[in-house]
Parts: C-alpha cells; structure tokens; sequence
C-alpha cells in the first residue's frame, strides 16, 4: 500500500512538471506571435532616405553659396503690437545683408526709413502670428520686399534677426 502511494505522488509530481513546461512554451509561443504582430503590423515603415533628407533640409537654414554682401545692423527697438488680450510688445534687433557697398551707403543714409517701414510692419502683427517659426519667415520676406521698394543703388539679400523676443 505505501508503494501504491508512492508511485501516485511520483505520477501527480511528473503532471504537474509536465504542466508547467507545457504552459511555459505557450507563453513563449503567444509572446513571439505577438511580437511578430507588432512588426508586421502595427510598426510604422522608416521614411525613405530621400523624404528623410529633404526634412533635414527644411530645418537648415537658408545659406546661399555666393559671396557675403555687406551687413548693416539695425539698432534695438522695442514696439507694440496688435493683441486682444493684455499689452503685448516686439524687442528684436536686426541685420540687413546688402548685394554691394553702394547700397550700403545708402541705407546708411536710409536708415530712418528702414526703421520706420521695420516699426510698422511688426507693429501690424499679432501676437500670435509672431509666435511661430512661419510667422517670423513671413516677417523677414515682407520687410525684405519693403525696404527693397525704396532702395535704388541695391537690395537687401537677407534679413537676420539677431535678437527677437515677443512678450
């Protein structure tokens, strides 16, 4: 009688082993099905090298190849601008890069005008469209366009803002 014991505890000791193994490679089965789902279908394909570089690209600044022109730096100014809200202001400083050194003389001559066209067109603007990155881009095209209007000897190549807070 103690070996028929015996030998059922033995039996009930390997079923239960069994058991664990069997449920052991399920789950390594379930958990590689799933992570195959994962890859199959719900991994977002990596965007191709070209749409890839053409991304970087957007983020880089503008540099043309040619020769630097001539820089002439407008001074700090502070304006208001257009807000619903509460008082809002524009402190910025800029810098023109000119096409030659005639046209650096004459803004230097031009600069009330610069300034003046500079004030009214930031002060025009609203708090929001000075808050993002495209906002500050169609700032620097329009300012550009303008002051290219009453210079004669040259053009503005570019503007950069060297000091912009919007508050």
């Amino acid at each position: 009688m103690a070996e028929q014991e015996a030998k059922t505890t033995e039996e009930e000791g390997g079923g239960k082993k069994k058991l664990i193994i069997i449920i052991a490679a399920a789950l390594v089965v379930l958990l590689g099905a799933g992570a195959a789902a994962y890859f199959l279908f719900l991994k977002k394909d990596p965007l191709p090298e070209e749409d890839a570089n053409k991304q970087v690209e957007m983020i880089q600044p503008e540099v043309d190849d040619a020769e630097i022109g001539p820089m002439i730096n407008i001074e700090e100014f502070i304006v208001n601008i257009i807000s619903e809200d509460t008082a809002h202001y524009v402190k910025a400083s800029l810098t023109l890069e000119l096409t030659n050194e005639k046209v650096l003389e004459e803004a230097t001559k031009r600069m009330p005008q610069i300034r003046d066209a500079v004030l009214l067109l930031i002060g025009n603007k609203t708090f929001e469209e000075l808050q993002d990155l495209q906002g500050k881009k169609q700032v620097k095209a329009e300012l550009k366009n303008r002051i290219n209007t009453f210079l004669k000897t040259g053009k503005v190549k570019s503007i950069y803002m060297t000091d912009f807070v919007v508050q």
